[in-house]
């Protein structure tokens, strides 16, 4: 999509983490946000700080595993900005724990947030998307969803589906004017999840795995956007050969993730938040 100003953009998990983030940088492009999250008072202060940037936003409060608030944003979203031209798929929760320890109903809340409410979003605007022939989805994986992270198994799961649900339909998608885009971010400073798992356990990415910044996964959105790049990766140089490993040879894969002390990263974080519990 070369033609961005003017456009309208959903971002989900839009009141904190990366999804401000992600609003600013694709408002400086011109686009028209709506930002959904439940959380009504913080989704209001990022809407606040989006419109000072010359563009129109709304804030819906929204909880997207619930299929009437779902189509509630699509509904809100078209009413009053327009057409929905780029959605982003933010929102996502994760549960650091050994897998044994991980209660069914954070199993199931994990699932549902992470991929079948990302799918079930995609269903409801793709149909406009390709009646009008021009669209994006964006949907945010990790780089959980290239390498299997212990201690994230479930976690880890989602973003492995979400990946490979985002390149199917992408495949399906071809020569409709629609695309589907991946992003894959490895430790992120400063917002996000990996940012609350340090600020609340301490335990922080060994210097070789190396952070990125926030703004390097807007600018990879709206690279993704512009573009039509089926797939982003976020991270130092580091993190690419270990995706490379974990796909072509998954036991040495294993190892160098022990060895770089990434493993040894999620397993303290599970630690630390058994003994808080």
């Amino acid at each position: 999509m070369r033609n961005l100003q003017g456009a309208t953009a959903i971002v989900t998990g839009g009141s904190r983490g990366l999804g401000p983030y992600i609003a600013r940088a694709l408002a400086r492009e011109g686009l028209n946000i709506a930002l959904a999250a439940r959380d009504g008072e913080r989704l209001e202060a990022v809407r606040t700080e989006i419109e000072g940037l010359g563009v129109r936003a709304i804030a819906v409060p929204a909880d997207i595993q619930s299929p009437e608030d779902r189509a509630r944003l699509v509904e809100r979203t078209t009413a009053e900005l327009g057409p929905i031209d780029v959605l982003v798929n933010n929102a996502g929760i994760e549960p650091t724990a050994a897998f044994v320890e991980i209660a069914e109903p954070a199993i199931v809340d994990t699932i549902a947030t992470n991929l079948t409410s990302t799918l079930l979003l995609m269903r409801l605007v793709l149909p406009g998307m390709v009646e009008r022939r021009r669209g994006q989805v964006v949907n945010m994986a990790s780089m959980a969803g290239k390498i299997p992270i212990p201690y994230d198994s479930i976690y880890s799961a989602t973003k492995f589906a979400l990946v490979g649900a985002s390149h199917a339909v992408r495949s399906e998608l071809r020569g409709s004017g629609v695309g589907v885009s991946v992003i894959c971010p490895g430790f992120i400073a400063a917002a996000g999840m990996y940012a609350n798992a340090v600020d609340e356990t301490g335990v922080s990415a060994p210097a070789i795995a190396g952070t990125s910044k926030p703004e390097q996964v807007a600018a990879a959105v709206v690279r993704a956007v512009r573009h039509d790049v089926p797939e982003v990766i976020v991270t130092p140089a580091t993190g690419r050969p270990l995706a490379w490993l974990a796909a072509v040879a998954p036991q040495f894969g294993q190892t160098m993730m022990r060895r770089t002390g990434v493993e040894g990263v999620f397993k303290q974080m599970a630690e630390r938040r058994a003994a808080d519990r």
